[in-house]
């Protein structure tokens, strides 16, 4: 007995898309305005009317025919051909950055030694003037 399921088992779509999403049975319900039970049953069915379906949709954002035509395959290859462009810097123009983040360290160490300095000299003056 196979342990895969049948490629068109909508509920079993609609828990792949809901997993992904990181989202609870619990969290789909509160969307749908439903309870979590009910959820489990929709993920358990194979079919699901179009009004349902549509229902479910708007939960999860996303559409109609991404809860369809959605396969665990279909995503593997999505992260496959990401994970290919970002090897091969496919991302268009990118700037290197290159200076020394110790050196703006010491900039800004700088920056606030003169703003004290200057602080003081201030509050010098204003004493002598009285």
């Amino acid at each position: 007995m196979s342990t895969l399921t049948k490629p068109n088992h909508m509920g079993r779509k609609i828990s792949r898309i809901r997993e992904l999403k990181d989202m609870k049975q619990e969290a789909l319900a509160q969307a749908m305005g439903t309870n979590q039970q009910t959820v489990s049953i929709l993920e358990n069915s194979e079919d699901i009317d179009d009004e349902k379906l549509a229902e479910v949709a708007k939960a999860l954002g996303v559409s109609v025919e991404a809860i369809k035509n959605f396969s665990d395959e279909g995503v593997i290859n999505y992260f496959n051909t990401f994970n290919e462009a970002v090897a091969n810097n496919n991302f268009g123009r990118q700037d290197n950055i290159n200076f020394n983040p110790l050196d703006k360290v010491v900039e800004l160490y700088e920056r606030l030694v003169q703003a004290e300095k200057d602080k003081v000299e201030y509050l010098e003056k204003l004493l002598k003037a009285k």
